[in-house]
């Protein structure tokens, strides 16, 4: 059944999946933050609207961008790690005043494994986040927001560590030494397999659960951080051969293959 979806925030991820829905048949509208953005994507024939969500309010054409939408796909990253102050919770109670306006009935909102912390060991969608930062604790509390509001039916996405193209973690370890946390297992996903995961999720009308988007190998950061930067002619980085006796977080998700039966397609 052909949709008409609407993607919040068409950047790394969002863009390649806007293509991807638009290559099934789905009719697509898109959110940015800037004109010159919005006129590329237009450009590139995706609808696109220049929406900013902040702690003063939502500013431009909400309406016009939720209208006639069956499903929502919300991926506005918090933008917390600079410590700015930013209050994320404040700036989507107003994205969600306006969804409640429209006529919007499914969302799937991406969240992130950060909403876990590390004392949690391994986890699976059974376990309630124990959010330890202030980024985390602001997160888990918009998932929450979306996920109880009132004639919606949201599913959360917690995505891992994202990978792909360009995008390799390890070229920022290149080189560094005395890391900490190489016992530590990688909680990692490749951006097809996101894109995947979102797509299995609107096709099914899989609303109204909660998924833990990340491979199921977790190696060891220090065997494959070496890995990688072996296979990208990198310097590999160095991680501290004292481990402290802590525990480390392992996410994996039991629903994915129980709700939409995903199987992953991509390495990571």
């Amino acid at each position: 059944m052909k949709k008409t979806i609407a993607i919040a925030g068409l950047g790394w991820l969002g863009k390649p999946l806007a293509q991807h829905l638009s290559f099934l048949g789905h009719t697509i509208k898109g959110s940015v933050t800037s004109q010159r953005k919005a006129t590329a994507l237009q450009q590139s024939g995706i609808d696109t609207y220049v929406i900013n969500s902040t702690e003063d309010g939502l500013y431009g054409a909400a309406q016009g961008f939720l209208k006639q939408v069956d499903t929502l796909v919300i991926m506005i990253p918090p933008g917390l790690r600079k410590n700015t102050g930013a209050d994320y919770v404040l700036k989507m109670s107003h994205l969600l005043s306006e969804v409640l306006k429209s006529k919007v009935a499914n969302i799937v909102f991406i969240s992130s494994t950060s909403v876990y912390n590390d004392t949690q060991g391994k986890v699976t969608e059974k376990e309630v986040p124990l959010p330890e930062t202030q980024a985390a604790k602001q997160l888990f509390q918009v998932e929450q927001l979306f996920f109880n509001a009132p004639g919606i039916n949201t599913s959360i996405v917690r995505f891992g560590g994202l990978i792909g193209g360009a995008r390799q973690p390890v070229k920022y370890l290149a080189g560094r030494k005395a890391l900490e946390g190489g016992d530590a297992p990688v909680n990692l996903i490749h951006k097809k397999d996101c894109i995947g995961i979102i797509s299995n999720i609107i096709k099914q009308d899989a609303f109204g659960h909660i998924f833990n988007g990340v491979h199921p190998n977790h190696p060891k950061k220090k065997e494959y951080y070496s890995q990688k930067a072996k296979e990208l002619d990198l310097i590999a980085p160095e991680f501290s051969q004292s481990e402290v006796d802590t525990q480390s977080k392992q996410v994996d998700s039991i629903n994915l293959e129980a709700i939409i039966g995903y199987r992953f397609k991509e390495m990571i």
